[in-house]
């Protein structure tokens, strides 16, 4: 069946009428296609920060698992996923099979030695940082480092950080980092990392400087905000103090970072996954406007990660509502339909 949608086309609002030759928007009729859904117009929805393939941190990659979580990624809308950190190097048909997100992804973490989840990602020595992030970027395109871990950890040097981010840059690609703590963040920034993922802790006074490089921010704060209330919880610690002052301050943190024009990106973090729509919705009562905070899980997610909108010659990605998702985030959760390389998958 040849796909036809029409409708208003997100985000100028202008009406188009859009045809799917092959996995093509076109503008031109083509012969035998069938209008599937009219209404409000997103072209796809992305989850910028998803780890699908494990039930639990530490397991091996399942492709059974990992198939089961990109169709439930589909099946809220998600036409694109970023996986900054897998639990193994993906199959061949990750991110291509028919029914599943594209995708791209930075393989298997990275870090220092003693850090992160035991079974998950590559340990490596400040020197041998550099060289592993860039192979993985010639690879795949991108690499994820994690600069810090538990409270009371040493953050990768910014140094180490700067020779990582020129490394990956010359080959051609592109650094995402995890970082929690304060250390992690300030040498993030201060190479010029691609994207900071979570970034608790980060310090507002960067924010300007990662909007001039144009370092995204992946702040994943509908993760953290559910598990503030369990922390809140817990005897006095360290670490307690750590996660619930980070938490806590995390949705100013993201509205300051957008109103000083950094690149936010919605991404879920963990399991279940289909979640992006509760990640927008956190986004937007953390102060961005609905505008904003959709565009952080649909096409200014998209531009970042190398696709085009709803214009002919585009990927023929869509989700169609029936209303304008921005009057009511909550419409996320109802789609009329999914259009993902040009056939209707729901």
């Amino acid at each position: 069946m040849i796909v036809r949608i029409r409708g208003r086309a997100l985000p100028d609002g202008e009406y188009v009428d859009l045809y799917a030759d092959g996995d093509r928007w076109t503008t031109d009729p083509v012969p035998g296609a069938d209008l599937v859904a009219e209404g409000w117009l997103l072209p796809g929805l992305v989850d910028a920060h998803t780890h699908p393939g494990a039930e639990e941190p530490g397991d091996p990659m399942d492709e059974e698992i990992l198939r089961a979580d990109l169709h439930r990624h589909v099946d809220a809308g998600v036409t694109m996923i970023r996986s900054p950190g897998l639990p193994g190097e993906p199959p061949e048909w990750f991110g291509a099979e028919p029914g599943v997100s594209r995708a791209v992804h930075a393989g298997p973490w990275i870090a220092q030695h003693g850090q992160f989840f035991d079974g998950w990602g590559r340990r490596a020595t400040h020197a041998e940082l550099p060289g592993l992030a860039a192979a993985q970027a010639k690879r795949t395109g991108w690499a994820k480092i994690i600069a810090d871990w538990q409270v009371g950890d040493e953050a990768v040097p910014s140094d180490v950080m700067t020779a990582v981010v020129e490394a990956v840059h010359a080959v051609g690609g592109r650094l995402a980092v995890h970082s929690q703590h304060a250390a992690g963040g300030e040498a993030a920034v201060a190479a010029g990392v691609d994207s900071v993922e979570h970034g608790m802790w980060l310090d507002p006074g960067l924010l300007p400087d990662m909007a001039a490089r144009g370092t995204a921010l992946t702040p994943t704060l509908s993760v953290f905000q559910a598990a503030l209330g369990r922390g809140r919880n817990r005897e006095d610690s360290p670490r307690k103090r750590w996660f619930v002052g980070g938490a806590e301050a995390h949705p100013r943190l993201i509205a300051a970072a957008a109103e000083a024009g950094v690149k936010i990106l919605a991404g879920t973090d963990s399991r279940p996954h289909g979640r992006v729509g509760v990640e927008i919705r956190a986004l937007a009562e953390a102060g961005l406007r609905p505008h904003e905070a959709l565009a952080a899980g649909s096409w200014a997610a998209r531009e970042y990660l190398g696709l085009p909108g709803l214009v002919p010659g585009a990927p023929a990605d869509a989700v169609v509502y029936a209303d304008d998702p921005r009057e009511d985030l909550a419409r996320l959760e109802h789609p009329v339909a999914v259009i993902l390389r040009g056939v209707r998958v729901r």
